[in-house]
């Protein structure tokens, strides 16, 4: 567990010094743990190490984890694409709703949890097998989903697999700005740093802290 916290110090200070070259000051970015299939174990240590931030793909792997952590109130943020019908089990953990990437699944969540944090899913690169609005769509999503009491923060994205992130991440920073939303969540273990160079606010680092998954 030793290593897991080694890791959690080590993407800290390559955080930090991604900031530091951008002009940024390294409090405004927030590190979230993402546990795709770590085990409570796991997830325990990078608590231990000061995570406060964690981060699940699943809806049925974070409503096993959460009960098992709750003593320790971590805040929970759901990651991956979801279902109208995950939403309900959902609720009583997560902080912060990442990938909202239409109306129908904001309504649900505003049903269950008035006010609930969402950030709106943007698919740049217009990928088929991806989730995520156009972002000529987005603002029109951002204002439904406002309208109906949620929480717009910011917007998420992962950019293309078989890209160089940075214009991708640029292009979200100003569409956030735009748009008039801080929150920007991009960035993963292997370009976080780029994307806190390019203003990411929250960074979802699995691999980099946990190891490679099984």
């Amino acid at each position: 567990m030793t290593v897991i916290a080694d890791r959690v110090a080590s993407v800290r200070a390559r955080i930090a010094a991604a900031a530091e070259r951008a002009g940024r000051d390294p409090g405004e970015v927030r590190l979230v743990a993402a546990t795709k299939t770590v085990e409570v174990e796991g997830i325990a240590a990078a608590l231990d190490a000061g995570v406060d931030d964690l981060g699940e793909n699943r809806a049925q792997d974070l409503v096993a984890k959460a009960p098992a952590l709750a003593d320790r109130r971590p805040r929970w943020h759901f990651l991956g694409p979801l279902q109208r019908n995950k939403v309900r089990r959902l609720v009583p953990w997560v902080d912060w709703w990442q990938t909202v990437d239409r109306v129908e699944l904001g309504d649900e969540i505003a049903r269950r949890a008035q006010g609930a944090r969402v950030l709106v899913e943007v698919n740049l690169g217009g990928e088929p097998q991806k989730a995520g609005v156009a972002p000529a769509d987005t603002e029109r999503l951002a204002a439904e989903l406002t309208t109906r009491g949620l929480d717009v923060a910011g917007l998420m994205t992962v950019p293309p697999h078989d890209d160089e992130p940075r214009r991708w991440f640029a292009s979200l920073r100003a569409l956030g700005d735009d748009l008039g939303l801080r929150e920007l969540s991009m960035g993963m273990s292997e370009d976080f740093e780029v994307a806190v160079e390019e203003g990411a606010t929250i960074v979802r680092v699995g691999r980099a802290i946990f190891g490679d998954r099984t």
